[in-house]
């Protein structure tokens, strides 16, 4: 039974967490109805949580930061092919929809940071913020708790890279700004595709691609170290646009990039079907295919070498294209490494003054 897009929503199933003893399949009894019913569009319903912790941690030797913080679970944005919406199984919630309308923010994230960051214990390295979902989303703009992280990253003088596919992020430039000026910030865009159409479905509630590279743009004039991340590169729908993506990214400002090639673990695969299936049922085939090509024959190869790029001559092409592009268009000439020196605990107020 072919799923049928809802407006505005990037997966187009609610697909039962892998977690659940009962799993649930649409199917056609071949009952004729009189009236075709309307597809429901699920609103948005946000939680707040008391986290227990806010910073993630983690070991991947292909992942070039050791600390993370995700401000928010599950992410409106509703990208297709997002890696985190399995995570939301552990909630006992659907990695289809339920990823993109039941979202949680961690209310108390500045106030755990606060108090990690004033540990003796605590040594600075480097955090990546939105390394899971993305901390611009469109509940950003009302809880704003990506902007109170920030302000404690300020306080203490911590390094930060963001990444994010919203032009939100230019909300926050007079801090990033001040940060950026003490070499403690770098922002990374991440565009996959500047195909309005394409990206209306693949990731519906993200900013326009256009609008992503004015952000560059935006960030770059006021003095902050700004980088464009191609991803995902989807074979034989996205990819034609790495070299576009680029080099518009360099016109507006960008000094670095990376490219990722997409990868579907665990339910995103089934899910990432259903949407091709849905909209573009002509690729369909094609794009599955030379997803096992690039790996090992397989919709998905774990292997911690490969996973962001992939094997095989497809994916090795796309690796020199990539780095023919960033060579012509002058991106990651150097490499800027974000300053851990400067970090340091506020003086602890006291109950009463001091002699002197």
């Amino acid at each position: 039974m072919k799923a049928t897009p809802i407006k505005g929503r990037g997966s187009v199933s609610n697909r039962t967490s892998r977690f659940e003893q009962w799993q649930r399949e649409p199917f056609d009894d071949e009952w004729a109805e009189a009236e075709p019913e309307a597809t429901p569009k699920p609103a948005t319903t946000v939680s707040l949580e008391t986290a227990r912790s806010i910073i993630s941690r983690n070991d991947s030797p292909d992942i070039g930061f050791e600390q993370s913080i995700n401000p928010y679970r599950g992410c409106e944005h509703g990208c297709i092919y997002c890696y985190a919406r399995p995570t939301h199984a552990y909630l006992n919630h659907s990695p289809g929809l339920d990823f993109e309308t039941r979202l949680y923010a961690k209310g108390n994230a500045a106030d755990l940071l606060r108090k990690e960051f004033s540990k003796p214990s605590y040594v600075p390295k480097l955090i990546a913020l939105g390394a899971n979902t993305d901390p611009y989303q469109p509940i950003e703009r009302r809880l704003g708790i990506t902007a109170s992280v920030l302000a404690v990253m300020e306080e203490f003088n911590h390094p930060v890279a963001i990444t994010t596919k919203s032009a939100s992020v230019t909300r926050d430039v007079e801090v990033l700004a001040r940060l950026a000026r003490k070499n403690l910030v770098r922002v990374f865009m991440s565009v996959g595709s500047l195909d309005r159409t394409i990206a209306r479905t693949l990731e519906p509630r993200a900013s326009t691609p256009g609008a992503r590279i004015e952000a560059i743009r935006a960030l770059s004039e006021a003095g902050i170290p700004s980088g464009v991340i191609v991803a995902p590169v989807i074979p034989a729908l996205t990819d034609h646009d790495m070299e576009k993506i680029l080099f518009s990214a360099k016109d507006a400002g960008a000094k670095s990039a990376a490219y990722v090639l997409l990868r579907l673990p665990l339910e995103i695969a089934d899910l990432f079907r259903e949407w091709l299936a849905a909209h573009h049922p002509l690729k369909e085939a094609h794009v599955m295919n030379l997803v096992r090509q690039m790996r090992n024959g397989k919709i998905y190869d774990s292997d911690y070498r490969t996973r962001m790029k992939g094997t095989g001559v497809f994916a090795q092409l796309l690796e020199q294209r990539f780095k023919r592009a960033c060579l012509k268009a002058g991106l990651n000439q150097t490499r800027h490494l974000l300053d851990t020196t400067l970090f340091s605990r506020p003086p602890k107020e006291q109950p009463q003054l001091t002699l002197f």
